[in-house]
Order: C-alpha cells, then sequence, then structure tokens
C-alpha cells in the first residue's frame, strides 16, 4: 500500500458522493478519518453542535461496517492534524472545502501550517454542486440577483456521483482517538436534548430513505405543498445537506430525473438547491452578508438590538400570533422550521417588532439543527429587506391572513400550540416539556393576547421605512 493520508472530517458525514474521501482512497494508501472538535465548532449554537455530534456518531458507525474508524481529537486543528501526521507517518491531508468567513479563516491559516511544516495540503469541492468562483455572469462579475443565475445553470451537466467504497483502507495501526460521549456536544440542550433528538433522521442512509421517498411521488406536488406547514410535503433535506450527509450531486440528479418525467414540482426542487448554491455564492463574494447588511443603506435603520419583553415573547412562541408561535415552537422542540414559518417569524421580528435581524439570526444559529451560514444569513436579509433578493420595505407579511391563507384547517397551529384546548396534541405538549422551566411555560396558561396586532406592526414599520426615505 502507498503512504497514509488523513481525511479531515467537518461536515461531509457520508461515503457516497464525497469527491474528497474518493481523492483520498485514489492516493492508494490507508486513509485516516479524523474529526476535530476545535474553537470553531465550539462556537456554534447549542443545536448545531447537538446534531453535528449525533451525525459524528451515526457516521462512526458506518465506518466501522466497512472495516474503518473515525479518531476524534479536540483542541487546535493545525496542531492536531501536524502531530496526528507525526504519529501516523501520513504526508498529506485532505478535506472539504467550505465556503462562508469563519471557515476560509480556520481553513487559510491550517494550510499554511501544514505546508510550512513540510506536508501535503489540500480541498477539495464536494458541499456545493458549483464553485462560487466559477459561476459568472456574462460580463464576467457575480451573481446579485436569484433568478440570472438560476436561469443560467437550471440546465447545467453535472458529473454523477462517486460510488462509496465497499471496503475501507485502513492502517495496520490506528491512532488513538477521543471518546465522542466526553464531548457531551448535546450538554446545552438540557432538558429539551431527549425531545429533541427523538425528532431527528440522522445518517447517510436515512438521508437516502428520505429522498427516495420524497422522489417517488411528493415532488409532483412540491411547488404548491411546500407552503403548506401543516403538511409533509418538504422533502427535508436541510439537515442532511448541512451536516453533509447527502451529496447536493445525489440530490441534483434525483431531481433531474424526476424532472424529465415530466413532474413539475421537480424543477422547483432543483430550484431550491440553486437558491443554496447563491447563498454561498454570496457569503463567498460578499462574506459580509454574513454579520452585516448586504445593502450599506440599511446601516442607518432604527432597528432596536435589545432583548425586550416583546423580543423574548417571540423567542419563546407566546407573541400570541398563532402563526409565530406555531413556527417558533417548532423550532425548539423538532430543530427545525417550515420555510413558511421561517418568512412569517422574520417578518414578525424584523417589521412588526421593528428589531434587528440579526437578533432572529443569532437566535437561529441556537436553535436549528439544520443550520447553515450562509442560508441563515441569506433567509434573514431577505425577509429584513436589507439584503439582495429581498422582499420589498413594503411587503410586510401579514401572520393571520399567512395562516388563514397556508393552514386554513389550522392543522399547523393546533399541532404546535397547546394553550385553551381541551385535547392537545401530543407536539403542543412537547413544548412545554422541552422549554426551560426558568421560562416559567405551563400547557394550562391562557394563550397570550398579540404584543404587536398585525395592523399595528404594518403601520410602525412603514412609518418607520417612510421616516428614512426607503
Amino acid at each position: 500500500m502507498g503512504e497514509a493520508v488523513i481525511w479531515w472530517v467537518r461536515k461531509d458525514l457520508r461515503l457516497a458522493d464525497n469527491p474528497c474521501l474518493a481523492a483520498a482512497i485514489a492516493q492508494g494508501g490507508p486513509v485516516i478519518p479524523v474529526a476535530i472538535l476545535d474553537p470553531l465548532h465550539e462556537s456554534w449554537g447549542a443545536a448545531p453542535r447537538f446534531r453535528w455530534g449525533l451525525g459524528l456518531g451515526r457516521f462512526a458507525q458506518s465506518l466501522e461496517e466497512i472495516g474503518g474508524r473515525l479518531v476524534l481529537r479536540r483542541g487546535d486543528p493545525l496542531e492536531i492534524l501536524t502531530a496526528l501526521s507525526e504519529e501516523t507517518g501520513a504526508r498529506k491531508v485532505l478535506w472539504s472545502r467550505h465556503y462562508d468567513p469563519d471557515c476560509i479563516a480556520r481553513d487559510t491559516t491550517v494550510k499554511a501550517g501544514l505546508e510550512e511544516a513540510g506536508l501535503a495540503a489540500k480541498s477539495h469541492a464536494g458541499h456545493l454542486l458549483f464553485e462560487p468562483w466559477r459561476v459568472k455572469t456574462k460580463t464576467g462579475g457575480f451573481y446579485k440577483v436569484f433568478t440570472p443565475m438560476w436561469k443560467a445553470l437550471r440546465s447545467t451537466d453535472l458529473p454523477a456521483p462517486e460510488r462509496a467504497p465497499a471496503r475501507w483502507p485502513a492502517p495496520g495501526r490506528w491512532p488513538a482517538s477521543e471518546a465522542l460521549a466526553d464531548w457531551a456536544l448535546g450538554a446545552d440542550m438540557r432538558r429539551a436534548q431527549p425531545i429533541l433528538e427523538s425528532h431527528q433522521r440522522v445518517g447517510e442512509a436515512a438521508a437516502r430513505e428520505r429522498l427516495d421517498w420524497f422522489m417517488e411521488g411528493p415532488v409532483d406536488d412540491y411547488d404548491a405543498a411546500r407552503d403548506i406547514p401543516g403538511q409533509d410535503g418538504t422533502s427535508r433535506m436541510s439537515p442532511h445537506l448541512a451536516w453533509g450527509e447527502i451529496g447536493p450531486l445525489t440530490c441534483w440528479h434525483a431531481g433531474l430525473r424526476r424532472r424529465e418525467e415530466g413532474s413539475k414540482g421537480a424543477e422547483t426542487f432543483l430550484k431550491e438547491l440553486v437558491w443554496r448554491e447563491f447563498a454561498y455564492h454570496l457569503a463567498w463574494h460578499t462574506p459580509q452578508i454574513t454579520r452585516e447588511n448586504w445593502r450599506p443603506e440599511w446601516d442607518a435603520f432604527p432597528w432596536s438590538e435589545e432583548i425586550t419583553g416583546k423580543v423574548r415573547a417571540w423567542q419563546q412562541g407566546r407573541t400570541g400570533i398563532r402563526f409565530v408561535d406555531a413556527a417558533m415552537r417548532e423550532m425548539w422542540v423538532t430543530g427545525t422550521m417550515h420555510n413558511r414559518g421561517r418568512m412569517i417569524v422574520a417578518s414578525y421580528l424584523t417589521k412588526h417588532l421593528m428589531t434587528d435581524w440579526r437578533v432572529g439570526l443569532r437566535w437561529f444559529e441556537d436553535c436549528l439543527t439544520d443550520w447553515d451560514p450562509a442560508s441563515n444569513a441569506l433567509g434573514w436579509q431577505w425577509s429584513a429587506g436589507s439584503g439582495p433578493d429581498a422582499t420589498p420595505y413594503f411587503r410586510v407579511f401579514n401572520p393571520v391572513t399567512q395562516l388563514d391563507k397556508f393552514d386554513p384547517r389550522r392543522l399547523y397551529a393546533d399541532a404546535w400550540i397547546a394553550e385553551g384546548k381541551a385535547e392537545p396534541t401530543e407536539t403542543a405538549l412537547s413544548y412545554f416539556d422541552a422549554a426551560p422551566l426558568s421560562w416559567g411555560l405551563s400547557a394550562a396558561d391562557r394563550y397570550p393576547a398579540p404584543v404587536v396586532t398585525p395592523e399595528a406592526g404594518r403601520k410602525a414599520a412603514l412609518e418607520a421605512y417612510q421616516g428614512r426615505g426607503f
């Protein structure tokens, strides 16, 4: 066998459709997968850390089934990778590229340090369908509007996904590994952890099973069903894509096959995949989008950054607006939120409550198990009006009429709101089992009056926009 190679595993917890893994195996020697709990991972919110931990555990099992092993280390990635090279004799380190500014800063430092130590370091594509710097407008620039980018990419011929290895090229002796349980990645979930865990589908096999189910029928109605929060009408690929439990090429080719077979919903599914690409396209070319107003004129807008009682009610799903509260409770219990709900709660926070979108961004960073830095930022700035392809400032979603339109039978609202119900649903009650005791919430409480009514919120928001010349 050839020389050993270290594969630095991050958010690519899969064996198939993994170009970096394929490149590592192609070296011809043993491949040593290592996952590192580094300072960047430590800075993630509670739900992302918890979900990454579940993914690591399931991926370790997948490796063991074909003779591999996942080595776990905690600390500075440059120090760990250098030490692991000395332990194993590996002279090359490979990893899958990420494109948000925090990951780029870390990876640039690690690559420079490895090369200074005389080691080869190479990153590979795989987290996206298209490298952000390769997608260009007709004039050679980057896309600032989604629709032209979609039109340019919708019929792109992409290679077939890499197959999973049948056997692992193992070293003669594995390096020592820390125990995943000792990392306690779910500790900050506290009493919500077992409830949240019961709602997770984890791992490559689960991702592929869900994708196959979706493509066998539900995708046909996706164009309309994706807006109905009380219906299981979406692919639910977001956690699997976020943690790399399924590759974007796998999703693309599945959707492409169904589109060629005449499924109209498959076109919308592919479009949503490119929306994810658009988020990373912007994060690469304009990294300030993850923390600053993409449109600088919004820097002067009088949003509040204070966590007021109204904002706290928004966080706790106690605004008195059923669509908002149902969505916020769904996120607390399951770690995800229906996309229509994400638009509604973001609009309510930034427009009705006149609160800075970054307050919501940080709350989502802490609560979402499908948290993705680029998509999260683009979604919040779209809703707030400060980003590219933004909802216009004068579009203030009315959360009451939105519920009437998309949940007329109140299936979604009843699934998550228990107060005032003689027989609340199990999911609605589970919210109170998952909520922190310090919040002092009970299903027996009276459902609150609106902290801000749709009419009053819209009026105040429009006055603020017009007063600032927007």
